[in-house]
């Protein structure tokens, strides 16, 4: 339903008209094993002589394939090649995600907003705070409600939103109650304004277990604060083992086992994750009959080192601040050394329902099982993916690990995604396959099209897959990995 004038491009800005003819704007993506700085080249050199060619140096990704939409045909490239001696398929095929959203993890140990509270760019609500995990806080984005059921310009936004995201561009959000946020996939996000630098080291209790020895006859109480479990040393396991002596200090907040107190303050951007400019506000009076005394010394520190403060109990057993000392200040770097580089992480995450399945075998049921044992390897842009078990082929895939610009919309509105299928030639013929329509990797190569195709493509690039990831081309295992 989308019609384009001659010489001008859809709405989508992924197909255009040339003389009548339908072209894929984006050039046809593909992987390819080079050592050094060998070149990158778009096809092989040499003509094609009937047997079919390895796919151990080159992988034919989804990346501007074009899709089987309306889903009557074949997928776009249905591959043939070699891999470790055995004969092998790839199917690929841009997939329309209108079940589709982003997983994004933000390290950092500021409270960003409530659990549930919505998040929204442009005004419009795209998606919520979800569960907080070990040092980082974490976004769920997108999906088909926002997406689809909400207003013409919640689901607008809601796939800008996730398109940038998901191709690697910044994006400016502000959570309900909450912090203002600047997230770019693989960057240090940005919260209020200020880029994040790292991430905690733990809680506060883990933080007393980690560093109770190196502070052992440095000082007299150290406590760890954290707006999930502040660390007070002296009634900590770790320091009752060392032998560290009673203070009489008394924190305010819930009490759970020794030395680890719940609810001191509320969540913020201050002290270890909480509201506190102060952290004095969470000590209640210090009781002498139980080891409190004048010159007493106290560390207070967060859990990333951000913030430290050195005291000494004064006549009236009060807590004075005093400077640094010397001795003290190796155990705060130390902290701030075994935090992690704070980062903010997106997982592209959707289900790829029963249509695009028919693009691939003619009894759609056949593959989600084929996936589901393990038979068929599943990848996105060439990069592996996480499948969620249970019912469908509902997976996630880290988009740092694809081709760049992986991403491309429709205006439903939905995201389109590459999505490959490999498997044995002999395991793709028994599920049903779409036989008659493969085609060498050799002519895929070439810039050759599927008869299937009603488009031609406007071109080919090559890239080196990311280091460190598994070649997608390999043959499909058998057992299960995630």
């Amino acid at each position: 339903m989308c019609y384009i004038a001659e010489g001008r491009a859809g709405a989508c800005d992924r197909y255009a008209n040339e003389g009548g003819e339908l072209v894929r704007l984006d050039p046809h993506t593909i992987l390819q094993n080079r050592d050094g700085d060998a070149p990158l080249v778009p096809f092989l050199d040499r003509e094609w002589d009937g047997e079919i060619v390895s796919g151990e140096d080159t992988f034919i990704t989804a990346i501007g394939s074009g899709t089987t939409y309306p889903d009557y045909k074949p997928a776009p490239f249905i591959v043939a090649s070699s891999a470790a001696g055995a004969d092998m398929i790839t199917v690929v095929t841009e997939g329309i995600f209108s079940y589709c959203g982003a997983k994004v993890k933000i390290d950092t140990d500021r409270h960003l907003g409530h659990e549930c509270a919505p998040v929204r760019v442009e005004g419009e609500v795209i998606g919520h705070v979800t569960t907080s995990e070990y040092g980082s806080q974490m976004l769920s984005l997108g999906g088909v409600h926002h997406l689809t059921g909400g207003s013409k310009k919640e689901g607008r936004v809601t796939c800008e939103a996730l398109l940038a995201l998901c191709n690697g561009e910044q994006v400016a959000m502000e959570i309900d109650g909450g912090a203002a946020l600047e997230i770019t996939a693989g960057q240090a996000p940005v919260v209020n304004g200020s880029r994040e630098e790292r991430m905690r080291v733990g809680c506060g209790s883990a933080t007393v277990g980690m560093f109770a020895a190196q502070w052992m006859g440095l000082v007299d109480e150290v406590v760890v604060v954290d707006d999930h479990i502040t660390g007070v040393m002296s009634e900590h396991q770790a320091g009752k083992v060392i032998g560290w002596a009673p203070s009489g200090i008394r924190i305010k907040g819930r009490r759970s086992t020794p030395g680890r107190y719940f609810q001191v303050a509320e969540p913020g951007t201050g002290w270890g994750g909480t509201d506190l400019t102060d952290p004095l506000t969470i000590l209640d009076t210090w009781q002498e009959k139980k080891g409190a005394r004048p010159g007493l010394s106290l560390l207070m520190v967060s859990t990333t080192g951000e913030h430290a403060a050195y005291y000494e109990l004064n006549e009236d057993l009060v807590p004075v601040q005093k400077e640094m000392p010397e001795r003290l200040l190796p155990s705060v770097m130390r902290i701030e050394e075994n935090c992690e580089p704070s980062l903010a992480s997106v997982l592209f995450m959707a289900g790829a329902g029963g249509s695009l399945r028919s693009g691939v075998t003619e009894n759609p049921v056949s593959l989600t099982r084929s996936v589901q044992s393990r038979l068929t390897r599943v990848t996105c842009g060439g990069a592996p993916v996480f499948m969620w078990p249970g019912g469908g082929i509902t997976f996630m895939a880290d988009v740092t690990q694809m081709p760049r610009n992986a991403f491309g919309y429709v205006p439903t509105p939905a995201l389109v995604a590459p999505i490959e299928f490999t498997m044995p030639a002999a395991d793709y013929a028994a599920l049903g396959g779409h036989m008659d329509y493969v085609m060498p990797l050799e002519e895929a190569l070439k810039g050759a099209k599927g008869r299937q195709n009603d488009h031609r493509l406007s071109g080919q690039r090559a890239e080196r897959p990311k280091a460190g990831l598994p070649w997608p081309g390999a043959k499909g295992r058998r057992e299960p990995t995630e």
